[in-house]
């Protein structure tokens, strides 16, 4: 086997990194550029869809560097599944889900209930309720609406506001949590 990932990671580094994720460090993004920092730091997504069937569980971001092909596969599988639009998801808002989902200590992935929006699936969805925002996060791929069978709306929403890293709303009435990179707040219930 070589001693070599693709990108140049060292099969040391590669196994220290997933060594790594069983230490959680404190996060925070008034905390210098970014947190869960430290050797072998890695970063992980695992979600899946119920709309498309589709999955991922990737690390997307080792030793202070995103990586851009992981980025990329996160970015299409958030996209709108009504309309296959595909925008960058704002890296703030994935390493928030990360973090959250690293404080739970789940084992199960999170369902991804919305991710990026297109203009026109946020207009038909304002227009069926009075909880979907004119100008909303999701329409700039700042934001992810996500749920967990084995935790709790509150269970979620408390780790993600832990990381004070932008908004979180509680939406318990449809069982889902809203995580964005945009200013820190909270709101439902």
């Amino acid at each position: 086997m070589a001693d070599t990932a693709s990108g140049g990671i060292t099969r040391r580094a590669l196994l220290g990194a997933f060594a790594a994720t069983a230490i959680t460090a404190a996060p925070t993004y008034t905390n210098a550029a970014g947190f869960l920092r430290g050797s072998g730091d890695i970063r992980r997504l695992r979600m899946y869809s119920g709309r498309t069937g589709e999955r991922i569980d990737m690390i997307y971001w080792i030793e202070g560097h995103y990586l851009a092909d992981a980025i990329k596969e996160v970015n299409y599988f958030m996209r709108d599944w009504r309309t296959n639009d595909v925008k960058g998801i704002d890296t703030r808002t994935l390493d928030i889900m990360a973090a959250a989902h690293n404080l739970m200590d789940a084992d199960e992935p999170y369902m991804l209930i919305s991710g990026y929006r297109s203009p026109r699936t946020n207009a038909m969805l304002r227009s069926k309720s009075s909880g979907v925002a004119k100008n909303s996060r999701h329409l700039k791929g700042e934001a992810a609406d996500l749920r967990l069978s084995s935790r709790s709306v509150s269970q979620m929403a408390r780790a993600a506001a832990a990381c004070k890293g932008g908004g979180v709303g509680k939406y318990s009435g449809s069982n889902f949590v809203h995580m964005d990179c945009g200013p820190v707040r909270t709101w439902g219930r």
